[in-house]
């Protein structure tokens, strides 16, 4: 059947042409005739198979994305496309990248992600020596090239839910690799020389089988974004410290037991800190030197208190103790100006300090699951636009009523969610909403 295609066909000297999400099960024959022109082929979503071989005879392309689609295999002809610099086969259901891929010596950017790739990568991939970018996500990859640092301007590895247990000693020859993204794989060491990446910028390790970190670590002075969650760490070395470009730290979903003191270390850089779901029993006092740090996240350890210093982190907005241990809470937190979420969810307070009116910029405050008999009066000059007693609370806000403590005789906030449910007390009335 004949098929009309827009005017731009008509170009003999047609360079792009951007058919994505066009219902394709095949490509188009009008296509195929700009050889000597066409530069990109945009072919990403839709219902490709496989393509012809007047494809690999687009000498001039630089560009070629096939993503999306359900296409079985690159033939071997991918070699013909010299002047190819991307490479976007991701999403299909390809199981081999020919060998001569080697030929592509012009390729910057190459994605093969989500791919059923049944066997390990061609060894010609090493001699894409202008490659930056790799990305091989989700491949079901069991290793990596051992001469894999031979890719000398690799900027970008992704190789994030494969398989890889071991990595080759050659990585860190990588010496421009500013992201590398191994999240999700059952790596159970790191090169002891990690280090030698000096450009490192983001590294991603979470869901793996870690148990220690590598000393030499800390010299990765440019890493801004660490992630380890999900791994089997129990502690960290000291030379975390050195990080001093270091932003945003995971560590959450581990067995670590307390931080080392060199945290304090991270005071103008570190901004985010999550280490949720360890078995953290204290908080250094040099926690307080983070003087950057604006979201501390805490919740599921065994925490019975936290450091005075904690009111040094005048930039913090965001602070969740959920589900730990805390009897009591110190004034000094008074002291975090910027507060504006608290999160003390499932703990053992049975008070909360008065000092908290102090918290201009507190806006949520979640003390359901605690053991409070009441609440100080000052807490309504914050302005709360939240507060959670319980669960089950249906609206945000509540209808407050004061009343006297019986022990300290002064003035205090109760409601009908209050005394909370573990210091049910007759001597308290109810109040509506």
């Amino acid at each position: 059947m004949f098929k009309c295609f827009p005017l731009p066909f008509c170009n003999r000297n047609l360079e792009q042409v951007d058919k994505r999400h066009c219902n394709l099960t095949s490509v188009p024959d009008d296509i195929l005739r700009y050889t000597r022109t066409l530069e990109e082929l945009l072919l990403d979503a839709n219902q490709l198979q496989d393509l012809p071989k007047g494809v690999y005879r687009l000498t001039q392309l630089r560009r070629l994305t096939i993503s999306d689609n359900e296409i079985q295999r690159l033939l071997p002809e991918i070699g013909q496309l010299i002047n190819l610099e991307e490479l976007d086969c991701s999403r299909n259901d390809i199981a081999e990248i020919p060998e001569n891929i080697r030929h592509c010596r012009s390729l910057q950017k190459f994605d093969f992600s989500g791919n059923p790739l049944a066997t390990n990568l061609p060894s010609g991939i090493i001699h894409l020596h202008q490659l930056h970018q790799l990305t091989l996500n989700d491949v079901s990859l069991a290793e990596l090239p051992k001469e894999i640092g031979s890719l000398t301007n690799l900027r970008i590895l992704e190789v994030r839910e494969n398989l890889l247990k071991i990595l080759p000693e050659s990585l860190i020859q990588l010496a421009k690799l500013e992201s590398l993204d191994l999240g999700s794989n059952v790596i159970e060491q790191l090169p002891h020389n990690i280090g030698h990446l000096q450009s490192l910028k983001e590294l991603w390790l979470d869901g793996n089988e870690l148990i220690y970190l590598p000393n030499d670590i800390g010299q990765l002075k440019r890493l801004q974004c660490l992630d380890v969650s999900e791994n089997k760490l129990t502690f960290l070395p000291s030379e975390i410290g050195n990080l001093e470009s270091l932003t945003n730290f995971e560590l959450s979903s581990n067995q670590i037991e307390q931080l080392p003191i060199t945290i304090g270390k991270l005071q103008q850089r570190l901004l985010i800190l999550k280490i949720n779901s360890n078995s953290l029993n204290k908080l250094c006092d040099e926690i307080g030197q983070c003087l950057a740090l604006t979201e501390l996240i805490l919740t599921e350890n065994l925490l019975n208190e936290l450091p005075k210093t904690i009111g040094n982190l005048k930039h913090l907005s965001n602070l969740n103790i959920d589900r730990n241990q805390l009897t009591y809470l110190p004034i000094e937190i008074a002291e975090c100006d910027s507060l504006g979420m608290l999160s003390l969810r499932d703990n053992r307070l049975t008070q909360i300090p008065s000092e908290l009116s102090k918290l201009k910029h507190l806006h949520v405050l979640d003390l359901s699951g605690n053991r409070l008999l009441n609440l100080p009066c000052t807490l309504l000059q914050c302005d709360l636009k939240a507060i959670w007693l319980a669960e089950n609370q249906a609206q945000p806000m509540l209808k407050f009523a004061t009343d006297i403590d019986s022990n300290t005789g002064e003035n205090v906030l109760t409601c009908y969610l209050l005394p909370q449910q573990q210091h049910v007390s007759s001597s308290m009335g109810m109040f509506d909403i």
